[in-house]
């Protein structure tokens, strides 16, 4: 009987990606970058711990289709990072993979020409390369962790990471999370409730066992002490869950899991009704909460590119609008700048007062 009407029946074919550790000898982590890495993820874990008193905002494009462009960004971020340093800690969004509820471009590791060829060593290759790039500029990054083996390729570069609203319930992303190096933000269900989130943060700070790959690709049983710094996202859901209400709401839902009040608000997404023009409105709100005593708003995420809104990816990439998302809509540079001011100048004489004895208020 010809075996191959039982086994793969589905697959037209397979093709050996180079392991890990084939890829770090190609763009090895540098000793400037690893210091980038390191000192990003020590002041994130300070400010969650309430040793720093600033917050942290994740700001980026939704998508990096471009690495010039997204080197470009970086440029822009270094130069206005010390203007506000003193109050928001900069974190640059660098999302290579995106999660699909139908179909659509997945992003520049799976298909880093956007023409449905799917060169995926190409995309790893070129995801790794402006990780390093950025780490030597001195740029801290954030990233979605989507697959569950990209992270022994690429990881090594990140400051930060979020789990996404699709893949908070995952077993297998909340498994891979207690043995990420980051902090870790997950966030609440597509449809705004909160139980699930909460769910795998209590997972999440737990040791797990499970089956992965190790840095010679090959599969292996992978055993975690569990991440002490997984924490809240709110994006939204079937409406915005940015306001004090669902804010007080969300802090007793952590304590009643014995949880740390840590709370990210994702400007965008369903906070911002995707209307990037609304995400200034959602910082604002959140600051002034800050500002009237609220001790939970740790961190905010921003979806910002060069310039304003979204396109299609059209047939002719040469017809491609520079420093545009493919993705989602997002906010401009000008706008941006105007935006962190605005939350700097709001932010700045409040925010030291939180710190009380290292502790999580």
């Amino acid at each position: 009987m010809d075996a191959t009407r039982i086994d793969n029946v589905n697959v037209i074919s397979q093709e050996v990606l180079p392991p890990p550790v084939v890829v770090k000898e190609r763009l090895p982590l540098t000793d400037k970058a690893a210091q980038t890495v390191l000192a990003g993820r020590q002041i994130l874990q300070k400010i969650l711990d309430r040793q720093d008193h600033r917050v942290f905002l994740v700001v980026g494009p939704c998508s990096i289709h471009n690495p010039d462009e997204a080197l470009d960004y970086a440029e822009r971020i270094k130069a206005f990072s010390s203007e506000v340093s003193d109050t928001l800690y900069l974190v640059m969004r660098v999302y290579f993979e995106k999660p699909r509820t139908t179909t659509g471009w997945k992003g520049l590791i799976n298909d880093p020409d956007m023409d449905d060829t799917f060169h995926i060593e190409k995309g790893v290759y070129k995801a790794r390369k402006l990780l390093l790039d950025l780490a030597e500029m001195g740029i801290p990054t954030a990233t979605e962790a989507l697959d569950p083996i990209m992270p022994q390729y690429l990881h090594d570069l990140i400051s930060w990471t979020a789990i996404g609203a699709r893949t908070t319930e995952s077993q297998t992303h909340r498994e891979m999370a207690s043995g990420l190096s980051t902090p870790v933000g997950f966030k609440n269900g597509t449809d705004g409730s909160l139980k699930t989130a909460i769910n795998a943060l209590m997972s999440v700070s737990r040791p797990h066992s499970f089956l992965g790959i190790n840095q010679k690709g090959q599969c292996a049983i992978i055993r975690t002490r569990g991440n002490p710094y997984a924490h809240m996202v709110l994006r939204g859901g079937d409406k915005p869950n940015y306001d004090s209400i669902t804010i007080s709401h969300c802090e007793k839902e952590l304590a009643k899991s014995n949880l740390a009040a840590n709370i990210v608000v994702d400007c965008s997404h369903a906070n911002s009704n995707k209307d990037p023009a609304q995400q200034p409105l959602v910082l604002e709100d959140c600051s002034r909460q800050i500002s009237n005593g609220n001790r939970s708003i740790i961190g905010f995420m921003v979806e910002s590119n060069l310039n304003w809104g979204s396109q299609p990816i059209p047939a002719d990439l040469k017809d491609l609008k520079p420093g545009v998302s493919v993705t989602d809509a997002c906010i401009d540079w000008a706008m941006t700048q105007t935006m962190l001011r605005s939350a700097r100048n709001e932010l700045k004489d409040v925010l030291p007062s939180r710190i009380s004895s290292g502790k999580v208020a």
